[in-house]
């Protein structure tokens, strides 16, 4: 059996590790493979949220809205919750359009596409109740 030629690239936001596969030659099919093992649409995926879908395939729509209907994709996501995963999708599929075609840096760039956004839960410290939380002040 020959296997399918793709770009792959993660793509990573707070919590959220989102691989992205990249297959040219396809027909749309952006299927998310489930930590249960079940595969469903990127569409079914967000509940019906259209900002958050359209949020995650927005590198494709900026280079040309046609992109959507020439590759399929193939996701697989780790941790976190659906506001982290669009945008961990999202940078994603930028990693592996760039990696398709380095040409289309140029016109990703500006979006802000290819930045990575570095906001992470902040740790507990000793002696708080939760990152910054400290316990009720009395004075006797």
């Amino acid at each position: 059996m020959a296997t399918k030629e793709y770009n792959h690239a993660v793509g990573r936001r707070k919590e959220t590790s989102a691989v992205v596969k990249l297959f040219p030659k396809g027909k749309g099919n952006f299927t998310v493979k489930t930590s249960s093992g079940k595969e469903i649409s990127l569409k079914e995926y967000f509940w019906g949220n259209t900002y958050l879908y359209e949020n995650a395939i927005a590198p494709l729509v900026t280079l040309w809205k046609d992109y959507l209907k020439e590759f399929d994709a193939e996701i697989t996501i780790r941790w976190g919750w659906i506001s982290g995963q669009s945008d961990a999708i999202k940078l994603g599929f930028a990693r592996a359009l760039i990696d398709w075609n380095t040409d289309f840096r140029t016109t990703l760039k500006p979006y802000g596409f290819l930045k990575r956004d570095p906001r992470i839960k902040e740790r507990k410290k000793p002696g708080l109740k939760k990152a910054r939380k400290a316990p009720t002040w009395s004075k006797r």
